[in-house]
């Protein structure tokens, strides 16, 4: 299966087609993969252990209890090469983090978030697997994760190659930024019976995080009025993502990944708030 994307995924995210290029892409590298892994794709906000004071000092990576609720007991894994992926092969951690099959077959469950990194570019995705093998081993046992309800035998056939589109400011190139790269649209999706759902619901909020901050709520990222982002010029916007402060002051809430947003270039942020503007205006989710 090959995946190609553009703009047109915006109801579909990761199963549309991409127009063909016009411009090269840059090649992969692990300056690229840290970029992506310490910036917009937030990893650290489910691999890296927590404390009273945020991330802990020198665990960066090691995994961690990330949720506990009736469904499910999920664990993040230990990225460094002191975990489990120290054993694998490039084409067996991409696997995995593409598609949620390890090695021996079995399935990664949620919450990672797997409808949206089937469309990984493929450079991307090359890139993400050098830079992991560039961390420094940090020993931490994490216990597998445990799952109360049924899980597929896949997410979806497998994916043979995914060509993202060029880098720039356009709505097409923020797409991918949101969907596949960091996932904004499965948090901000409400959730149905087959998961996110996309293909009615896109951007319209209104799924619940409980955490030790209470509970947070996801925003309307559509361009609704009342609702959604309509309400905010971009500068707001910009500042609710990676700054986590509303216009009138008051903080949000975790566990949107402002610190990791916060390492975006302006141009992806720009990127990404024009694809935003593009999403047809949605009412909240009840």
């Amino acid at each position: 299966m090959t995946i190609r994307l553009s703009q047109g995924f915006c109801a579909l995210m990761f199963l549309a087609v991409l127009l063909p290029a016009t411009s090269a892409q840059a090649g992969p590298s692990a300056e690229r993969g840290e970029y992506l892994v310490r910036g917009p794709a937030g990893c650290g906000n489910c691999h890296t252990p927590l404390g009273p004071e945020g991330p802990v000092p020198g665990m960066e990576f090691a995994g961690r209890l990330v949720e506990d609720n009736p469904a499910f007991t999920a664990y993040a894994p230990n990225l460094t090469p002191a975990g489990p992926i120290g054993a694998w092969s490039d084409a067996e951690l991409s696997r995995a983090i593409r598609e949620g099959l390890r090695p021996d077959g079995s399935l990664i469950g949620p919450p990672m978030p797997f409808a949206m990194y089937r469309g990984l570019g493929d450079e991307d995705l090359q890139s993400i697997v050098m830079f992991l093998r560039t961390l420094e081993p940090v020993e931490n046992m994490v216990p597998a994760s445990s799952y109360r309800i049924p899980l597929p035998p896949a997410y979806g056939p497998a994916v043979e190659s995914v060509t993202a589109p060029d880098a720039g400011v356009t709505a097409e190139y923020g797409a991918y930024l949101a969907g596949p790269v960091m996932h904004c649209m499965e948090c901000h999706t409400p959730m149905g019976p087959q998961g996110p759902m996309l293909d009615t619901d896109l951007g319209r909020g209104g799924f619940a995080f409980v955490g030790p901050w209470g509970t947070s709520v996801a925003s309307n990222l559509t361009p609704h009025e009342t609702d959604g982002i309509g309400r905010y010029d971009d500068a707001e916007l910009k500042a609710m993502i990676t700054e986590g402060t509303r216009p009138d002051g008051s903080k949000m809430l975790p566990p949107m990944p402002y610190a990791y947003l916060a390492a975006m270039t302006p141009e992806d942020l720009d990127a990404v708030v024009l694809y935003l503007r593009s999403l047809p205006p949605l009412p909240s989710a009840k």
